[in-house]
């Protein structure tokens, strides 16, 4: 196990090397002809010479300079990507907790309860398959505040998945479990809490998961909409910059903070499943 892992990652990091190694080589050699403007350019009025596809040594350089001082803060239009990130990042966890806190007694009615599930699965076929961004107009006329706004958009697509395999995962709970819990005469709630949350809680994770995944690629593009802070906003506003070495560097950063999300709550699906 432990060479394959050593293995997959020396193959990993060769395939790294040869990517930028290529990235590298090709900024270089296949450079935009000197005097010449492509068609985008052209339409929008000309652009600087030097407005290109920046090499990867440039964006290292770019992120050791960003990472030096990541949270510094000189005025609306100029954070760190630190403070930037952190905005989404609290934006996020706010609408995935307030989601979570609807979502999982919800789901456990609706999985306990085959009245409530047939009574609510038309509500929640029809609005699960709206686009959380739809919904941000929405949000603006009548919270009229643009981070509540964001927050209730992260909410509204944080809580399908959680809700949906938590009532799976109750659903699906083996009968004889709850046949002994009848028998010891336990509660319906010290059942659902000691019996049916340990059984159900490895479905749950994977809605969570699902769920954090989608409010972070949702917050991106909300924070494009509404504007003002977070890396949604830093993205657009760098490319608005024509910057595109920090474009490529915030999109990395992106990629990373979501992959660390997800394998927080990965861990924690793990440490359940090991105690089930």
């Amino acid at each position: 196990m432990a060479s394959t892992s050593v293995r997959a990652g020396m193959l990993s990091l060769v395939f790294l090397v040869l990517f930028l190694g290529i990235w590298e080589f090709g900024t270089q050699v296949i450079a935009p002809q000197q005097g010449e403007l492509s068609e985008y350019e052209l339409l929008m009025g000309g652009a600087d010479q030097e407005a290109r596809v920046p090499p990867p040594s440039e964006i290292i350089r770019h992120a050791v300079a960003e990472l030096s001082d990541p949270f510094y803060d000189r005025g609306s239009n100029d954070k760190g990507i630190g403070t930037q990130l952190a905005y989404s990042i609290y934006r996020v966890l706010t609408g995935f907790l307030g989601a979570m806190a609807v979502a999982l007694p919800l789901g456990f009615l609706i999985g306990m309860s085959p009245l409530m599930y047939k009574a609510l699965n038309p509500y929640i076929q029809v609005l699960r398959p709206i686009s959380p961004l739809a919904w941000m107009p929405l949000a603006l006329f009548v919270i009229q505040d643009s981070e509540q706004s964001a927050i209730f958009v992260i909410f509204i697509c944080s809580i399908w998945p959680m809700l949906l395999n938590t009532a799976f995962g109750v659903a699906n709970v083996r009968q004889d479990w709850v046949n002994v819990a009848r028998t010891h005469e336990l509660s319906p709630i010290k059942t659902a809490v000691t019996v049916i949350l340990p059984a159900a809680a490895p479905t749950i994770l994977t809605g969570m998961r699902i769920s954090i995944g989608i409010a972070w690629l949702v917050i991106v593009a909300a924070e494009m909409l509404v504007g003002g802070t977070g890396i949604g906003y830093y993205v657009w506003n760098e490319w608005n910059n024509l910057d595109l070495a920090s474009v490529i560097f915030s999109i990395l950063m992106i990629g990373v903070v979501g992959m660390l999300l997800d394998l927080a709550l990965g861990k924690a699906q793990k440490l359940v499943e090991y105690k089930e």
